[in-house]
């Protein structure tokens, strides 16, 4: 038997023994240890005065386990004498600082060239320092009392792969559990996602399960609920703005749990590993329908969940929701919940945000800027500093018309590719416009003139109809069909001088320009070289 062992279960009954007058054998005997141990902690304690006495005076286990002790310090096994007690005190300052064993192991290895320890030792040594270290306040788990109606814990569990009727294939599956604090009865549902949306939804099937509404909800530090954590006390957290909006239609609070410590919502932690235990372990739901899970978990929470004598309150969640903790919860509001969506995104350079991968264009001035989408079921508003830019019908396809509002007025039009809207835009610049913008476009089979009629058209737009027109046919005469062309007749005023004749040209060809010859007319005419007198 141990030395500890008999300090700590046999030294009362050692001293009883010798004061009954017992054999020193038959103490021994006895007590189940050998009688050199026996005789050992006897000398001990007779040498400090405490074995003698009267019988009823018993000493405490505390002064004889000191005398003990003190007599006989405790001695270490060989095999439990570590390789590194030498660098005990050294690990011991880094352990107080918060340093792991890797890291302790590595400094060691660095810094100390006499260092020939192993991180198996190391991590030995770290694991009895905290062993011996005493226990500080900040690690007492101080039980919350919370009033009937008052908390509500929620949080997902990671449940396996369920099948998905409507896609046709196994996913992913996660338990949503919401936990009353006081009466411990909860609700759960399987979902595929823990999307923003999906988490609003299951808040209120949650309430409309419960028939009323807690004073808080404390969430995990998930991004449907929490944007970012609160690292101190005196960083509050921001609060998804979706959820922001559930919690003012409800009523309720949000109170966010600490970054890394889930102890703090130890409630739900317990009831998803009751789920994930109790309702799914012993169940093959591997072809089950979600829905039908569903109704089965329902059915378990009501006749199992409910029903069973809770292991810290001693009493039936069920029973202790429906007669103290539902008539606490605040009434339901009267208007039903519409879901609110709260999303950043990023206007691209075509003056559009993508949201629930459909395209909504902003003012194109916001072009590479993060904007907030406010999502409805109806609609999509969108805000920049705070302010509303545009506002669309959800999952609509945004109108032509509507998405030139927002674009850059002299760039509009090059979003339309079509030849008869050129021509029009052309025809209302006159018929001479038209008439050679048709040219323009008649010039080639192949190749597309379409950018060069773009440029032509808009350059032309802002002028007076008159000067459109007068440079369009100055353009014609001189056979120029270019862009550059016609806006530096324009920028040097030669639209303004007097017209010049053009020759009618033949149906289906080309005005000749003005100084433009054929091909005869450049080649000379073949020479005979028998009539030539140059060459005889």
């Amino acid at each position: 038997m141990s030395r500890n062992a008999i300090e700590m279960h046999r030294l009362q009954e050692l001293v009883r023994l010798h004061r009954m007058g017992t054999g020193k054998r038959e103490v021994a005997r006895l007590l189940g240890m050998s009688p050199n141990t026996e005789r050992q902690y006897r000398e001990a304690l007779r040498s400090v005065g405490l074995l003698d006495g009267a019988l009823s005076e018993i000493p405490e286990l505390a002064p004889l386990q000191a005398a003990v002790r003190q007599v006989l310090p405790p001695k270490r096994p060989a095999q439990q004498i570590s390789s590194i007690d030498a660098w005990t005190e050294t690990i011991e300052t880094m352990v107080k600082r918060g340093a792991q064993p890797q890291a302790i192991y590595d400094c060691l290895r660095l810094e100390h060239a006499g260092f020939d320890g192993s991180l198996s030792a190391v991590k030995r040594l770290v694991i009895r320092l905290n062993a011996a270290r005493p226990v500080d306040p900040k690690d007492v788990a101080i039980p919350v009392l919370s009033a009937a109606g008052e908390i509500a814990q929620v949080d997902f569990g990671y449940v396996g792969r369920l099948y998905d009727a409507g896609a046709g294939v196994l996913r992913r599956a996660w338990a949503f559990v919401m936990v009353l604090a006081y009466s411990r009865h909860l609700f759960a549902r399987v979902v595929f996602d823990q999307r923003t949306d999906t988490w609003l939804a299951l808040h209120a099937e949650a309430f409309a399960a419960l028939a009323g509404v807690v004073e808080t909800v404390v969430p995990d530090n998930l991004k449907a609920a929490v944007v970012r954590a609160a690292f101190g006390l005196g960083d509050a957290p921001a609060l998804n703005r979706s959820y922001c909006e559930l919690a003012r239609h409800y009523g309720f609070k949000v109170d966010p749990t600490p970054p890394r410590a889930p102890e703090k919502k130890g409630r739900v932690e317990s009831g998803v590993k009751y789920v994930k235990r109790n309702f799914f372990q012993p169940r093959d739901f591997t072809n089950a329908d979600r829905d039908e899970v569903n109704r089965e978990l329902d059915r378990w929470v009501t006749e199992i969940a409910g029903q069973r004598r809770h292991g810290t309150t001693g009493r039936r969640p069920l029973e202790v929701f429906r007669a103290e903790e539902q008539p606490a919860l605040r009434p339901l509001p009267a208007n039903p919940y519409e879901p609110v969506e709260w999303k950043q995104a990023r206007v691209h350079p075509d003056g559009q945000i993508v949201f629930g991968r459909r395209l909504y264009p902003v003012p194109w001035r916001l072009i590479g800027k993060t904007v907030w989408v406010r999502a409805t079921p109806p609609t999509v508003a969108i805000y920049a500093d705070e302010q509303r830019v545009a506002t669309h019908q959800r999952n609509v396809p945004v109108p032509p018309e509507v998405l030139d509002q927002y674009l850059p007025p002299e760039r509009v039009p090059l979003r339309y590719r079509s030849r008869r809207y050129w021509l029009e835009r052309a025809d209302r610049l006159g018929p001479e416009v038209g008439g050679y913008i048709r040219e323009i476009f008649a010039a080639e089979d192949v190749l597309s003139h379409l950018r060069t009629v773009q440029a032509i058209v808009t350059h032309l737009e802002p002028f007076p109809p008159e000067r459109a027109r007068a440079a369009c046919e100055r353009a014609r005469v001189f056979g120029n069909y270019t862009y550059r062309g016609v806006r530096d007749i324009l920028r040097q005023g030669l639209d303004r001088e007097p017209p010049l004749p053009l020759s009618s040209p033949a149906a289906g060809e080309r005005p000749r320009p003005r100084y433009a010859r054929s091909v005869q007319e450049l080649v000379p005419p073949k020479v005979n070289l028998e009539e030539s007198d140059e060459y005889h």
